[in-house]
């Protein structure tokens, strides 16, 4: 992480620990996001998805780099990472109600109704950094 960017993070960490419990529960949700049976680039793709979404520019800075950091990604699993992607812009679209068709197109590329509801943890834990960032202005 470049030397700016970690001031920016750091930043943005003091900022959000003006309410302990918010720091306190969104560092829980991402132990938990990190622990899930998602594999690394899948939950570095629903966090850059998330972040994206919301704006939040140096969550998408952040987690660029940790998705670098985590080394090529094999030509076939492109595929996987741009359905993890779609699924979860489908989750925030319909607010958690995807059809039948768009959770089993999730599912085809080898993700799991539980890879689904991890999907929904993380948006949940990033939504948290996003929006506070957001807030903060950072």
């Amino acid at each position: 992480m470049s030397s700016d960017l970690a001031t920016r993070a750091a930043h943005a960490v003091t900022l959000i620990k003006e309410s302990p419990h918010t720091f306190d529960g969104f560092m829980k949700l991402v132990e938990i996001f990190d622990s899930t049976t998602l594999d690394p680039h899948s939950r570095e793709t629903v966090v850059l998805t998330v972040a994206a979404r919301n704006q939040c520019h140096l969550c998408v800075d952040m987690h660029e780099a940790k998705f670098a950091a985590l080394g090529q990604v094999p030509g076939k699993d492109l595929e996987r990472l741009a359905a993890v992607r779609e699924f979860t812009l489908q989750v925030l679209a319909s607010t958690g109600a995807v059809s039948d068709a768009e959770l089993a197109a999730f599912q085809a590329h080898g993700y799991t109704r539980q890879n689904a509801l991890e999907v929904v943890l993380g948006i949940g834990a990033y939504t948290i950094s996003t929006f506070a960032n957001r807030l903060n202005r950072c």
